[in-house]
């Protein structure tokens, strides 16, 4: 491969880390073409783009793309495969997924929302791991509670208070 085509899968490697924010390093070394042709396409289904790059490639990618992480460097030995998702914990569901059926792929590092997690130990912390968008949901459905409750004790006790002075003032 000629130095202008490695800068070039350089480049759109370091799009591709700085559009999507999240990525996951994994080893899909020993699979078949099939199986991983086979992660491919459930990777498409969920929205995760899935790339089998060269360790020096991506260590500058990830330069490039202005990530500075000793941590993940230090994972890119022997065979590694990138996954880029939207949401944070969508490529830990698909290995989690995909490790029904093997031992791979097996997760090395995630980059998520600027943290770095090191380890296959990870899988079931990033697994779990809310998304934005999941979050701001659980803060609104916070804040929306305890307004629906006053606003639910006002209502059944005006409609108790209004019913007391009716019958008071048909007593009366």
């Amino acid at each position: 491969m000629r130095k202008e085509e490695k800068q070039a899968i350089v480049q759109a490697l370091a799009e591709q880390i700085k559009s999507y924010g999240n990525f996951y390093i994994t080893d899909t070394a020993d699979l078949t073409v099939e199986k991983v042709n086979n992660i491919r396409r459930k990777g498409f289904e969920q929205g995760i783009t899935i790339q089998v790059v060269k360790n020096s490639l991506i260590e500058k990618a990830l330069i490039e793309a202005g990530i500075d992480s000793e941590e993940l460097r230090s994972v890119l030995k022997g065979a590694s495969t990138m996954m880029f998702s939207e949401t944070g914990n969508g490529p830990a569901k698909l290995i989690k997924q995909l490790r029904k059926d093997g031992d791979k792929p097996v997760l090395k590092a995630a980059y998520i929302e600027e943290t770095a997690f090191v380890g296959d130990n990870q899988l079931e912390a990033l697994v779990n791991l809310k998304s934005k968008n999941e979050l701001i949901a659980d803060v609104i459905a916070l804040l929306q509670s305890p307004a629906k409750n006053v606003i639910s004790a006002l209502q059944s006790g005006g409609n108790t208070i209004s019913g007391l002075v009716k019958a008071l003032e048909e007593r009366g």
